[in-house]
């Protein structure tokens, strides 16, 4: 597995940024709720003072449903740990954790032990920011890895991940930062750790329409497509994260099944628009909608 699946907080300040500006909505139009996100945000003051509806609106003008497009993955992947617990699973492992605070944010089962995998200086950066009467911290295991000198298996293993427990595994908004061999070597890995009980997989990954085809991966009418999409990856590539690979649907499709995983679920934004902004009263038009990266959630 690539420690490239680690890497700087550029990204994660930039989706905790979000998970704030939704804080920032009224408790009966927002989406998701993260009360610890300000505190990886820089500039969290000054966002606060210009509230949700003026902080969207300055985030339409970089790309029109950017906004809404994280904030539907984060609660997409919400609702999945949630249904997880309640179902059974007893481990959930965030691979490249960075500012994630689901283990505390979301009302989850003493039952379920939670893992959360990164460097060591991410978690030390993470870790320094945190309250200390954080709900839940006593069942969260900060799992460490180098991976000039560790294996993410053996580092779970020593951390007290127990492979007989059935598992929920999120790899968040990170396949278009690595190669795909890293993609797939991180998959068989997690296959192979819960062979004996199977696991709950979610993976998110970059349209390769993207590159070929940029005006797909956008709702009907979204203005200057091709533009923005080669505006988000310079972007990304500016911070020192660019992306680099893109699936099709039956790439990941194969990916998964290779490794004993079945496809359950492949949503992008345009599939939860009505499921998650539309009873706020926030209904996304066409012409502001993303669809370039896809939600997938697999089981083995």
């Amino acid at each position: 597995m690539s420690n490239s699946i680690f890497r700087k907080d550029g990204t994660a300040q930039g989706v905790a940024k979000q998970r704030l500006i939704e804080t920032l909505a009224k408790p009966d139009r927002r989406v998701i709720n993260d009360p610890y996100a300000e505190r990886f945000v820089v500039g969290a003051s000054l966002i606060k003072l210009l509230g949700h509806k003026l902080s969207v609106w300055l985030t339409q003008k970089f790309a029109p449903g950017f906004h809404e497009h994280l904030i539907s993955r984060t609660r997409f992947i919400d609702e999945l740990i949630k249904k997880s617990a309640a179902s059974g699973a007893e481990q959930y492992v965030i691979l490249g954790a960075g500012y994630d605070l689901r283990a505390h944010r979301l009302e989850l089962p003493s039952s379920l032990k939670i893992f959360e995998v990164d460097q060591p200086e991410v978690q030390a950066k993470k870790r320094s920011k945190l309250p200390e009467d954080l709900p839940n911290s006593s069942n969260v295991s900060y799992v460490a890895v180098d991976f000039n000198h560790q294996s993410l298996t053996e580092q779970l293993l020593a951390a007290g991940f127990d492979q007989s427990k059935r598992t929920v595994f999120t790899l968040e908004g990170v396949s278009q930062y690595i190669s795909k061999e890293a993609t797939t070597s991180t998959i068989k890995e997690l296959a192979a750790l819960t062979q004996r009980t199977g696991s709950t997989l979610f993976v998110s990954y970059v349209d390769e329409l993207l590159e070929k085809d940029p005006e797909a991966c956008f709702g009907k009418g979204y203005p200057k497509a091709a533009e923005r999409a080669e505006a988000i990856k310079r972007i990304s590539a500016k911070v020192g994260e660019p992306w680099i690979s893109f699936y099709t649907a039956e790439e990941i499709e194969t990916l998964l099944s290779q490794n004993g995983f079945s496809l359950k679920e492949n949503k992008t934004l345009d599939d939860l628009n009505t499921v998650y902004f539309t009873p706020v009263g926030r209904t996304i038009p066409e012409n502001q909608i993303f669809k370039l990266e896809h939600f997938v959630i697999a089981e083995s």
